[in-house]
């Protein structure tokens, strides 16, 4: 059972624990690096910009989320890999979540801000359930004090994408199966427009926004495909296309070169059966699913290399099964695949920690950053041509990692 199949009140979800990585002294020299300089650059510039959402208040380790009783707050980590180890700075008391997609947070194209989506809160009046909440955090990131702001939008605020120039934020409402629009000015952001996309059941669940900034697609998950919206100016409609794709789709995102859009998610059956990766062509008329890539099971996010020619697929791979699961497994899996064109093919598989949650590139692309949730740390992959070598860096972090964005 994958938190991605289900929204609030409908959630059925994972279990874990981490396989202790191997090559312990040189980890705890890496480690020892990383926290000689935390807080060392706040208001500093930022280079090849990563971000950590972490949470503490649910947990998966029954194969079930759970609400932790007095837990420590949420926080985020600020990677900066301009050099390596990377910079690091903790931010403490954000509210994020883990129920939602990995890119709940989105950084702007200049790098001036971010925004984190609170998609969860406890329930006021049950303190052993969680509801949906209906905020973003505005976290400007050129000041020194690193308080955010708050915007309102839908309920259960999710996936998170900005327009190439920097103007509009798209924010899929999970609970609610919309799509706020934010006008961005500076640092400050407003919400301007709600667009009706989907049923509040159909978990809608994660937006894309292609680089020329008139298209965006949006992931339909109980309906198994992709939702096309037109970008006019600051007004976003609702077109009539439907793009159908393998499973539920979760995270969806778009190549840099705006050929192709991919997508992955979980089929109906048992958790033993391989998911799919869907290719879309954006450059066909009209754009439509043309390949189905298998890679295992329970993709959980995914993310395209900066230059286009590299995917990774973080997958459960039955890791989020509860304890006393037949199948339930020891790790995750880091599936890396090439891309030419609409060709994609599978290059790499590799052994990573009990639910994996985000996956991002650097900005550079040289390196490959995976979120390992119940081991609390996130674990660093260099890119080699078109291969990935684990450095053995695992950077921890004051919480569970949940969602994870690197800048453009």
């Amino acid at each position: 059972m994958r938190r991605h199949n289900r929204q609030v009140g409908v959630d059925q979800q994972r279990s874990q624990r981490v396989k202790a990585p191997r090559d312990f002294l040189r980890r705890m020299k890496l480690s020892l690096l990383v926290g000689a300089v935390l807080g060392s650059f706040v208001g500093d510039a930022w280079g090849q910009l990563v971000i950590s959402g972490n949470e503490n208040k649910i947990d998966l380790t029954s194969g079930a989320p759970a609400v932790v009783q007095n837990a420590e707050p949420d926080t985020l980590s600020l990677f900066d890999f301009s050099q390596f180890p990377p910079k690091v700075e903790h931010l403490y008391d954000i509210p994020n979540t883990v129920i939602g997609p990995p890119s709940n947070i989105a950084v702007a194209p200049d790098g001036s801000l971010a925004l984190i989506a609170n998609s969860l809160k406890i329930d006021p009046q049950d303190p052993t359930r969680f509801v949906p909440e209906s905020f973003v955090h505005v976290l400007d990131l050129q000041a020194r004090d690193r308080r955010p702001k708050r915007v309102a939008v839908g309920s259960q605020p999710s996936g998170i994408s900005f327009t190439p120039d920097g103007r509009l934020a798209l924010v899929a409402n999970r609970a609610a199966g919309t799509i706020s629009v934010l006008r961005v000015n500076g640092n400050e952001v407003e919400a301007v427009q709600t667009v009706e996309v989907a049923s509040s059941e159909a978990n809608l669940s994660d937006v894309a926004v292609h680089p020329d900034g008139r298209l965006a697609l949006a992931s339909v998950q109980e309906g198994s495909y992709l939702a096309v919206l037109e970008i006019h100016g600051d007004r976003v409609q609702l077109g009539e296309r439907k793009i159908s794709v393998y499973g539920r789709p979760y995270r969806v995102v778009i190549s840099p070169d705006g050929g192709v859009a991919l997508t992955a998610g979980q089929g109906a059956g048992s958790p033993l059966d391989r998911d799919a990766l869907t290719v879309v062509d954006l450059a066909s008329r009209p754009a439509r699913a043309v390949d189905y890539v298998t890679v295992g099971s329970g993709p959980e996010s995914l993310e395209i290399s900066p230059d286009g020619r590299l995917i990774a697929v973080v997958l459960m791979a039955n890791s989020n099964l509860a304890p006393d699961h037949p199948q339930r497994t020891d790790s995750g899996e880091l599936v890396l695949l090439t891309r030419r064109g609409t060709k994609v093919e599978l290059k790499q598989r590799l052994k990573i920690g009990r639910i994996p949650e985000g996956v991002a590139f650097t900005s550079n692309g040289d390196y490959l950053l995976v979120q390992c949730h119940p081991d609390r740390n996130v674990w660093v992959f260099e890119t080699k041509g078109r291969r990935l070598r684990d450095t053995r860096l695992r950077i921890e972090v004051p919480g569970m990692p949940s969602s994870l964005r690197a800048a453009p």
